[in-house]
């Protein structure tokens, strides 16, 4: 057995070695291409292709998305060694805001977290970061209304996706469920946890705070408090995970967009998001579609939001299959325009990998 063990281990540090070789001779070609482009080498739709193309390769018994997890460490690497930029997101540090960052970007992409979604955007807008990235629908609580607002009024792109997971825990200095009396959390995530806490914390009262970061921060002060979050807050504060995975529902999951000030080009599975407004006739809506079933585009998402600018007047938030460049969503959105009083198109990006 222990000869065994000896070979397999000195198997693996072969390939360990092996490895080191490749991931620096990626490095120099990502050197020498930061050299060519003489610009940022960050392109949302090169990430998309080079991260399908390796699930299509696995074969186990590592799973894509570890694999996605590994691959983007290692794209995030070599982007540091010429691109410096920072991507700015919902702060503080221990948010699901930041997990979206991490899994989108890696971890040695420079971050900025901000006070504020608008805050978000003002730094993407003046170019003091390069890019932003901000939630705009949860699959159970329904769309992040300030993010929507902020697409229709500011000139930022929409370059990017990331669909993340949600799971909550319950962190807490303390050691035993029976000594918490307060619970902290943002307003969502209590909502979403509400079946979970009525079991386990009857009695425990129910904060609501601006962010579970914070929630962390005020359990980390009072050891008969508790705070629901994500779990790298827990490594953050000095807290036990007393709880893992306390969502109602399992699958819950966030969807967050990445702005940029430009447009990602084509990947091959695309996304394009919309901005669109009709006069308020009978038949209009239909009117405003029928371009998009003519021509083979599908519709992912119509979400309506208050224009603003009258009493009951509305705009529509669209997303469609396919990119803009693409020549049937080019003659759909071309045919659109004549049948709708607005339309802005936020930005065609690939649609999340994992």
């Amino acid at each position: 057995m222990t000869d065994k063990l000896s070979t397999t281990r000195r198997q693996i540090d072969a390939l360990d070695g092996r490895l080191v070789k490749l991931l620096s001779a990626r490095g120099r070609l990502a050197q020498r291409i930061g050299r060519l482009k003489r610009g940022t080498i960050y392109r949302p739709e090169r990430e998309a292709q080079i991260l399908r193309r390796v699930a299509a390769l696995n074969r186990g018994p590592l799973s894509s998305a570890a694999l996605a997890r590994v691959l983007t460490e290692i794209m995030s690497a070599c982007r540091s060694l010429e691109d410096h930029m920072t991507v700015a997101y919902l702060g503080p540090a221990g948010t699901f805001s930041q997990e979206a960052v991490l899994k989108h970007f890696g971890g040695l992409t420079a971050q900025q977290p901000c006070g504020s979604i608008d805050e978000v955007f003002r730094q993407v807008e003046t170019g003091a970061v390069g890019y932003g990235v901000v939630p705009v629908e949860n699959s159970t609580e329904g769309a992040i209304g300030r993010t929507l607002d902020l697409l229709l009024a500011t000139p930022v792109r929409v370059c990017g996706e990331v669909m993340l997971p949600v799971h909550q825990c319950v962190m807490a200095k303390a050691s035993r469920r029976g000594d918490i009396r307060r619970v902290y959390s943002h307003t969502q995530s209590l909502a979403q946890c509400q079946q979970w806490l009525a079991r386990h914390l009857p009695h425990a009262e129910r904060v609501a705070v601006v962010s579970n970061a914070e929630a962390a921060r005020l359990a980390a002060k009072d050891r008969r408090a508790a705070a629901v979050g994500a779990k790298t807050a827990a490594g953050l504060y000095g807290l036990k995970v007393l709880a893992r995975n306390i969502e109602d529902e399992p699958r819950n999951t966030t969807r967050f967009l990445v702005l940029g000030e430009r447009d990602a080009g084509p990947s091959g599975k695309d996304k394009t998001s919309l901005i669109v407004s009709t006069r308020n006739v009978p038949g209009a809506m239909q009117r405003m579609l029928t371009p998009l079933a003519a021509n083979g585009v599908s519709m992912t998402r119509l979400e309506s939001r208050p224009a603003r600018t009258g009493l009951w007047e509305y705009v529509f938030y669209v997303d469609i299959e396919g990119h803009a460049r693409d020549a049937r969503v080019a003659k759909a959105l071309e045919e659109m325009r004549g049948y709708v009083t607005f339309l802005k198109v936020l930005g065609s990006y690939p649609l999340a990998v994992t």
